[in-house]
């Protein structure tokens, strides 16, 4: 595996207080949707802070509400122009053209949700819990879960097949679980790693997918391409997220105090990394156009 050059630019836009916690998969859009307007990312914070890098449109944030549980993930709209964010006791806060199609807000859970995917058609969503539990809404479908079933570690995440109709789920310790038409890959499980696993990325066509350590280290599956990672690299903040480029010829990882690494064909549209942020950065999504 050889590395392109990485970028770490940082980029200050205003004085915040945001942490970023997580970055949602790019979503490569019909020919008629890929406008520049369509190019960049957005980066989340845990109080539900949003910064919009590139011509990605701001459609509004929880940063100024008093929340009755932190965000934990964030969820791009397909067209681009809206985007989801989802609380730990899975409150879903939808902003522009994304729709709301229900929560577990209120509802008592055995675990805090993790994560988040959108569908393919961007009219449901899917919730993954810490223990494997996957809570479907709108047009997403319920294809098994690993809650009440023993896991060798937490979930981190789950990543969505290109039909809507499958995913996978992994853990901290780089197992795999595989639903509906997802086909496994590979893992990491009994391998060594330098950092927990923190999320999983498929592939545009399903044929992959990636796993991304906090420290940056990227591990590649199927027809899953390695561009470069942060794993040899000192880091100021822990790695919090991944998204692919429109082409799935790169790949942008974001950091807790909200720096870009760019690899492959990612562009690098600036970064919070030199800003005081109120919440740390705990994920985002990105907008690339192929």
């Amino acid at each position: 595996m050889s590395s392109t050059s990485t970028r770490r630019t940082r980029f200050a836009v205003a004085t915040a207080a945001v942490a970023i916690v997580a970055l949602v998969a790019s979503f490569q859009l019909p020919a008629s949707a890929r406008t520049p307007e369509g190019d960049g990312y957005w980066l989340a914070a845990k109080d539900g802070g949003i910064f919009t890098f590139g011509n990605l449109g701001f459609y509004g944030s929880t940063g100024d509400q008093k929340l009755n549980s932190p965000i934990v993930a964030m969820g791009a709209h397909p067209t681009k122009e809206g985007y989801w964010l989802v609380a730990k006791d899975g409150g879903i806060f939808a902003f522009g053209g994304a729709e709301f199609f229900g929560s577990l807000a209120g509802e008592p859970l055995g675990s805090p949700i993790v994560g988040m995917a959108v569908t393919p058609t961007g009219k449901g969503y899917w919730m993954v819990a810490a223990d494997g539990g996957i809570f479907a809404f709108g047009d997403a479908g319920f294809f098994g879960s690993m809650g009440g079933r023993e896991t060798t570690a937490p979930v981190v995440g789950l990543a969505p097949t290109p039909s809507g109709k499958g995913y996978w789920i992994a853990t901290s310790d780089g197992n795999i679980f595989t639903f509906g038409d997802a086909v496994f890959r590979g893992s990491r499980l009994g391998r060594d790693l330098n950092a927990p696993i923190i999320q999983i990325v498929a592939t545009r066509t399903g044929s992959g997918y990636y796993m991304m350590g906090s420290d940056g280290g990227v591990f590649a599956f199927g027809n899953a391409e390695f561009y470069g990672s942060t794993g040899a690299m000192k880091l100021t903040k822990p790695l919090v997220a991944m998204g692919l480029t429109g082409t799935g010829k790169g790949y942008a990882l974001i950091a807790a105090d909200g720096g870009v690494f760019n690899y492959g064909d990612s562009v690098f549209y600036g970064s919070t990394g030199d800003i005081a942020l109120n919440a740390p950065i705990l994920g985002g999504a990105i907008g690339f156009r192929p």
